[in-house]
């Protein structure tokens, strides 16, 4: 059995040497042929000339260099589009995801799965509101979203030919692989461990990164913040039909007030939940124009080690 192993690179030229002495141990422990695909995503911390050094001293390594940082989730997908096994995992570089969690995975897809995705148990050395915040995003998105997503998990999954297959097919710009891979289906199962703190260096995703990641799941995998814009306009419709009667009623009964006050509040609720429905419109048109484009989804560079 061939396995392919994955690995989106941004500047971990701190993490790469002990991470490579891990995955070793793990494909050493194993019988199965092993191709290991590193991509690197526009680092600058000279990651590439680390990565140079490991596929010279390993035939079984392959790399992957964009001419640009296209960001995470584009590199996952070009390292499922560049493999060939019969399984492929995908894993962050950082050793917060333990290669050795590897085998685990694969006695699982043995054991039929296609899916197999890794649940995050505890998660060491991160701060409790990052703990919140991703609790709170994945009980959002799974009460919006008609395709249920694993909670507390992250990019770390095993996945089998035919959903890799199904993967290349899906060339949306704005991706969110976790939630692509959910819904393609087939046969999934979790497996569970505990998550470990980053190695070395910072992490990719800072809160700007987070909350835009959080809301581009949300509104690639549902409708509902359309309709929910719809809803509300309906509901302020009608409560300004009632208003209107209530002011002509006293209008007519001869009652007069200022009503400078209430018409500012009025007019600044309205117009501001007008901007943000227009917002939320403007967000869906835009990705229907990003689409529109057909631009490749990353540009490569350089590559090592492929035929």
């Amino acid at each position: 059995m061939r396995v392919s192993l994955v690995f989106p690179i941004f500047n971990e030229s701190a993490c790469l040497p002990v991470l490579w002495d891990r995955i070793s141990e793990v494909m050493a422990s194993l019988d199965h042929d092993f191709e290991v695909i590193f991509i690197d995503d526009g680092s600058t911390d000279g990651s590439f000339d680390r990565l140079n050094a490991i596929a010279a001293a390993d035939m079984r390594v392959k790399l992957l260099r964009f001419s640009r940082n296209f960001g995470h989730q584009i590199a996952i997908t070009a390292g499922i589009d560049m493999t060939d096994g019969d399984a492929v995992i995908v894993m962050d570089s950082d050793l917060q995801d333990p290669p050795e969690l590897i085998r685990e995975m694969l006695a699982k897809f043995e054991e039929g799965m296609d899916v197999v995705y890794a649940v995050r148990r505890n998660r060491l050395g991160e701060t409790w509101f990052k703990k919140m915040s991703a609790t709170i995003f994945y009980k959002i998105l799974n009460w919006m979203s008609s395709t249920p997503i694993p909670s507390d998990t992250g990019d770390f999954r095993l996945m089998s030919r035919r959903v890799v297959a199904a993967l290349r097919t899906m060339r949306e710009q704005d991706r969110f692989v976790r939630g692509m891979v959910s819904w393609v289906g087939f046969n999934q199962c979790p497996v569970y461990f505990d998550r470990d703190p980053r190695l070395a260096g910072q992490t990719q995703y800072p809160f700007r990164k987070m909350v835009k990641f959080a809301l581009n799941g949300i509104v690639s995998f549902s409708t509902v913040p359309l309709r929910w814009a719809s809803w509300l306009g309906f509901m302020l419709s009608g409560a300004a039909g009632i208003y209107i009667i209530v002011v002509v009623g006293l209008r007519v009964t001869g009652h007069t007030f200022p009503g400078y006050a209430s018409l500012m509040i009025a007019v600044l609720l309205l117009g501001g939940i007008q901007l943000m429905t227009v917002g939320i419109l403007g967000d869906y048109v835009g990705r229907l124009y990003m689409e529109s484009k057909k631009r490749p989804l990353y540009i490569v560079s350089e590559t090592v080690g492929f035929e």
